[in-house]
């Protein structure tokens, strides 16, 4: 399986497995107190940018109309019952549809049994108006006194409670038709949503809100409150269908409101203001406000003042008076913008698709510098999305999809961290033998520098060897030869992993190394030339203590050269090496080989001297064509660092060389023989001697070997 293949089939699993784990955490409900805040946050967002219908419009019971009413008429709380004949009564002059009231009249009144008629008898006279029913007290029946809502439901999930409370006959007389207001908030303690239905005693009640709909139209009021065969029947499919009405629900029949208007207190009006507006028309007197406010509005009427305790913690406002909950709800219903839960298989799809790609984007995008943007992206996503389903009228479910992102982009994260371990850990199982601790720690850092298989590269290659060494190895045990090699080949080993060079092999003594792979290092030559001397200063630090142990003086011979090689893993299937082949590695043989025709310790190709030359003395040691090759190669001798001291004989040197490749073998030979301490002076004396006894038939200054 190839490494992207594998990459890509990791990405898609743990993609995968994570929208598994949200979405089963989704169903099950365990991520419902997550999913709230950020239902919070788009109802916020929205509720501020849009306001109730026109239509719809709200008298609050507040607090300085309950100052007013203290101050200026004396009416402590509750208030005598005939202020509501005048709320009525302005609601009619203005033309309401109809007028809801989310207040309770369950017990008589202080002012005695005709202040309850008054008021009947003024709701009768005014728009349809449509009075709460509230769960609790001790009624457990429907009573006789109180018209049965007209409406009929096909089976549907709705509240149903043991008891309700009912205003008294005198009041309820009065009433076009009853509406619950039996709210259960979420697990939370926030109100999101409303239950169109509820079912008391065999009936099946409408919210207020719905009640109050229903009634401006003339249907689900009682038949004495309508005209005939105006009988509503409403079914449910997880929807309610009422008439061309369409109502989302969820599973337990809810109805989930889409509020709006951030601050709802604005788009009310005061009861104060309307009770002072009402007893100013009566009085032939300029009105606080105008009577066509409530011109074909469905008008609600409920308590603000923190006082009477009608106020619901709700997404957009955690102190909103009850009643607006019933008036969003008729907002909604004229404007079909309930909120619906997004189809499963969707939710499904969508979360899925997310996830993997999260899941595949930080697989192959998994460095802390692109992390950290792709995870922004992918967190904000599910926001994004629950943001624009909501404009659209869906209740998306935020806290899986963005469980399902999260989770992805940790389980990628782990997996590549766990995948980058297992590659860590074969590369140092891999290279550990031949190369330095720090280049292993750049490969570990950025593993895109090693490619595993053949490459073409130009190196710098070493080849070294010991001079004499098996004449000296006859005369030492295999244990004795063994440490000696040890210790010799660790020494050594150590100094060309320290310029950071790669150990290529050990073939008995001979040492072969190579500089610019795996890890480019551009200045390749100067290293391979650095190590080289220091190697022989090494070894020349340990000379006398080998000699100790071995009876010989041990002497290395160096050959450089650079020049392209293929370099990589290469073997079997089963078992490879790190190597490199090439010419440009049996040169660097070669020339190691050619220091015995010269005696000199570190031969350099002339590819390696151009690009090291800067850092090193040395000098041009012969042009030479080596056993198996055609071309002459020059090459030079390594003798120490720049700004060492440089021989004084060098020019000698170079004045003998220069002799010797024109054919003046006799003045080249007197050039030479004076340097009687130069080595490879005296091997150029000795060929020039040769040279003068047998002259070639042809010359071109090249040294020709004839043997490796």
């Amino acid at each position: 399986m190839s490494k992207h293949t594998s990459k890509w089939l990791r990405g898609v699993a743990v993609g995968a497995l994570a929208a598994a784990a949200a979405l089963l955490a989704w169903r099950l409900g365990w991520l419902e107190s997550w999913e709230a805040p950020t239902w919070g946050w788009r109802a916020r967002f929205f509720a501020s940018r849009e306001a109730l219908r026109p239509e719809i419009k709200l008298i609050l019971l507040d607090q300085a109309s309950l100052d007013w009413a203290q101050q200026e008429n004396g009416w402590g709380w509750p208030w005598p019952r005939e202020v509501y004949g005048a709320i009525s009564a302005f609601c009619a002059r203005s033309g309401a549809r109809a007028l809801a009231l989310d207040l309770l009249f369950t017990e008589p009144t202080v002012y005695g049994v005709s202040d309850d008629e008054a008021m009947g008898q003024a709701l009768k006279a005014g728009p349809p108006a449509v009075l709460a029913l509230m769960p609790g007290g001790s009624v457990d029946t429907w009573p006789e006194y109180v018209p049965r809502p007209d409406v009929t439901t096909d089976e549907m999930a709705m509240p149903e409670p043991d008891h309700l409370l009912f205003p008294v006959a005198e009041v309820a007389a009065g009433a076009a038709a009853f509406g619950h207001v039996a709210g259960t908030p979420d697990a939370d303690g926030v109100f999101r949503r409303l239950a169109p239905f509820c079912r008391f005693d065999g009936v099946e009640l409408p919210a207020l809100g719905l009640a109050t709909w229903l009634s401006a139209r003339g249907e689900g009021v009682p038949p004495s409150n309508r005209g005939q065969d105006a009988l509503t029947t409403i079914t449910a499919d997880g929807q309610l269908n009422i008439g061309d009405k369409v109502v989302p629900l969820d599973a337990n029949g809810n109805a989930v409101l889409r509020l709006r208007g951030g601050d709802f207190f604005a788009q009310a009006v005061s009861a104060a203001a309307v009770i002072q507006s009402e007893l100013r028309l009566q009085a032939d007197e300029t009105p606080t406000l105008s009577p066509e406010v409530f011109k074909d509005c469905y008008v609600f009427m409920g308590s603000s003042a923190p006082g009477l305790l009608d106020l619901r913690p709700t997404p957009v406002d955690p102190k909103c008076p009850g009643v607006i909950l019933h008036a969003t709800f008729v907002d909604n219903l004229i404007t079909d913008s309930f909120i619906a839960y997004a189809a499963p298989p969707t939710v499904i799809l969508v979360v899925l698709a997310t996830a993997i790609a999260a899941g595949m984007s930080l697989t192959y995008g998994g460095r802390w510098w692109q992390a950290a943007p792709l995870s922004v992206v992918w967190l904000g996503v599910p926001l994004l999305v629950g943001f624009v389903a909501y404009a659209q009228g869906f209740w998306w479910p935020v806290a899986a999809h963005e469980t399902a992102s999260a989770l992805a982009l940790v389980g990628a994260l782990a997996m590549n961290y766990w995948a980058e371990g297992r590659q860590k850990a074969f590369i140092k199982q891999a290279f550990r033998h031949y190369l330095s601790g720090e280049v292993i720690e750049k490969i570990l850092r950025d593993p895109d520098h090693l490619q595993l298989g053949g490459e073409k590269r130009e190196l710098t290659i070493m080849f070294t060897d010991l001079a004499g060494f098996s004449t000296f190895s006859e005369k030492l045990g295999p244990v004795e030869l063994t440490a000696l090699l040890n210790d010799y080949l660790s020494e050594m080993t150590d100094i060309i992993m320290d310029e950071g060079g790669t150990l290529d092999k050990y073939e008995g003594d001979a040492i072969i190394a190579f500089w610019n792979a795996p890890l480019e290092q551009p200045d390749h030559a100067v290293r391979a030339c650095r190590a080289a001397l220091r190697c022989q200063r090494r070894l020349a630090d340990l000379r006398e203590a080998f000699e100790k142990r071995t009876g010989a003086t041990l002497r290395m011979r160096v050959g450089l050269n650079t020049g392209d090689v293929v370099v990589g893993n290469m073997g079997s299937r089963k078992r490879f090496n790190y190597t490199i082949l090439g010419d440009a590695a049996n040169l660097a043989s070669r020339l190691e080989g050619a220091n015995k025709a010269f005696g000199t310790e570190i031969m350099v190709a002339e590819s390696t001297w151009r690009l090291a030359s800067s850092a090193f003395c040395g000098r041009h040691l012969a042009d030479l064509r080596v056993v198996g090759r055609k071309t002459a190669v020059a090459v030079y001798e390594l003798t120490g660092f720049a700004g060492e001291k440089v021989p004084s004989d060098r020019d000698a040197f170079a004045d003998g060389l220069v002799r010797f490749r024109t054919g003046d073998f006799a003045a080249a030979r007197e050039a030479f023989e004076r340097l009687t301490d130069d080595p490879a002076a005296q091997h150029y004396a000795r060929r020039c001697a040769s040279l003068c006894t047998h002259p070639p038939g042809a010359w071109d200054g090249v040294w020709n070997l004839t043997e490796k």
